[in-house]
Parts: structure tokens; C-alpha cells; sequence
């Protein structure tokens, strides 16, 4: 099995990733303001920061890009 990567964040980095997570969650309808949305795009920004990209706008539409439609219940 393979171990996971570390890797350190600058507060920087980890500022806009917060910034970039709120605005995508925003942008969104209420009913898809879900706690399974919000962990799939954290999850899409960390994979795209963790292959280097740092370019907002880039790190929002990856976000976005492979987010399912899932709504409350």
C-alpha cells in the first residue's frame, strides 16, 4: 500500500483555498449547499493544489468541473 504525499501549505495557500472554497460554495443553490458537496470540492482543490496550480481561477473551476449534483434531503 502506499503511504500519502505530505505536504506543507503556506498560510498564504491556505488562505486563498478557504477564499476559493466559500466562493464556490456560495455561488451555489441552497440545496446543493450539502456537507458531500463541500467535501468534494475541498477535496478537488487540494488535488489541484497538490499538482502546483495556484491560479484562482483555475483552482475554482476545478472545483466546479467533476462536482455531482447532490442536494439536501
Amino acid at each position: 500500500m502506499l503511504r500519502e504525499q505530505s505536504i506543507v501549505y503556506y498560510p498564504e495557500e491556505l488562505s486563498l483555498l478557504g477564499h476559493i472554497l466559500d466562493q464556490v460554495l456560495e455561488s451555489l443553490p441552497v440545496a446543493m449547499r450539502t456537507p458531500y458537496n463541500r467535501t468534494e470540492i475541498a477535496k478537488s482543490l487540494l488535488a489541484c493544489v497538490a499538482s502546483g496550480e495556484r491560479d484562482p481561477i483555475k483552482l475554482t473551476l476545478a472545483a466546479t468541473i467533476d462536482l455531482k449534483v447532490s442536494t439536501a434531503a
